[in-house]
C-alpha cells in the first residue's frame, strides 16, 4: 500500500516532542535561548540491551566507553526540550525559524532509525494528512530523494557527533546511562554551561569518561553486573530515569 502525506498545519508535531538535534543545532538552540535535554541509553559488548538485528545501526551512532571492567556502547541524544508548544511555533502554527529548522523537523514524518517503519497511526497528524498530498512511500520505498538525503545526513551527524557529545557530557559531569530497552537517562543542564561545554569539547582530546548504568530493577542490575559493568549508586542533579519496562 502506498503512503501519501501532506502537512495540514495542525502544529501537533511541534508540541510535546523533544526534537533530536545535531551538535551544531544544539549549540544554536541554546544560543537562541532554548533548552536542550540530554538523553542517554547504552548497551554492552556482549549484546545485553540490544536486539541483534539493530547492532550495526546502534554501534555506528554510539561511543565506546569504559564501565567497570568492561566496555559499553553509549548513544547520546541532544534534543530540543519542548514541554508544550515549541518556543518557535507562532499563534498561527507557523515556524518562526522555518528556513533554519532542525534536520529532524525537515524529515518528519519519516523515521530516522532504519529499524522503525513509518506508521501513520503512531503519529499525531490527523487522518486528512494521510489522505492527500504527494506519494511519500510507494511499494515500501521512500521515493522523495531529497528527503532520503536529509535522512542520510541525520544518520551521519549521529555518527560524526558522538565523540564530541560524550566530551560535552564529561565536561558537564554526565556519566550515567540507562540500558537500551530498559529506559533512558535524561538531563536538563544549565544552558550557559552546556554551550560552554560544546565550545570546549572541540578543543579537548578525546578520552572516554567512565560510565555507570541506572537500571529499573534488580533482575537487570544482576545481568549488568555479571557482564562486568558498573551500576549507579547515586542520582545526579537535574536528572531523571525514564523507565521503558511498563511501556
Amino acid at each position: 500500500m502506498n503512503t501519501h502525506f501532506s502537512c495540514v498545519g495542525c502544529g501537533k508535531c511541534c508540541s510535546d516532542h523533544h526534537v533530536p538535534l545535531t551538535l551544531a543545532e544544539a549549540r544554536m538552540w541554546a544560543a537562541d535561548g532554548g533548552t536542550v535535554i540530554v538523553l542517554v541509553e547504552g548497551f554492552l559488548g556482549n549484546g545485553l540491551g540490544l536486539p541483534q538485528q539493530q547492532r550495526e545501526h546502534a554501534e555506528r551512532r554510539s561511543v565506546v566507553v569504559p564501565s567497570g571492567n568492561t566496555e559499553a556502547f553509549v548513544a547520546i541524544t541532544f534534543a530540543a526540550y519542548n514541554a508544550g508548544r515549541c518556543r518557535n511555533l507562532d499563534e498561527d502554527n507557523l515556524c518562526r525559524i522555518y528556513a533554519r529548522r532542525p534536520l529532524v523537523c525537515r524529515i518528519y514524518p519519516m523515521e530516522i532509525n532504519p529499524h522503525i517503519p513509518l506508521n501513520p497511526a503512531a503519529k499525531d497528524c490527523p487522518p486528512e494528512s494521510w489522505e492527500q498530498g504527494p506519494a511519500l512511500i510507494v511499494g515500501g520505498e521512500l521515493i522523495d530523494q531529497e528527503l532520503a538525503e536529509l535522512i542520510r545526513r541525520s544518520r551521519q551527524a549521529d555518527r560524526d557527533d558522538v565523540q564530541a557529545k560524550e566530551a560535552v557530557c564529561a565536561l558537564l559531569g554526565i556519566k550515567t546511562t540507562a540500558l537500551k530497552g530498559d529506559g533512558f537517562t535524561a538531563y536538563l543542564p544549565d544552558m550557559d554551561a552546556f554551550a560552554l561545554a560544546i565550545d570546549r569539547a572541540a578543543e579537548r582530546p578525546f578520552v572516554a569518561n567512565e560510565w555507570v548504568f541506572h537500571v529499573s530493577g534488580m533482575d537487570i542490575a544482576e545481568q549488568v553486573l555479571e557482564a562486568g559493568a558498573q551500576i549507579a549508586t547515586e542520582v545526579p542533579a537535574n536528572y531523571a530515569f525514564i523507565s521503558l519496562r511498563a511501556a
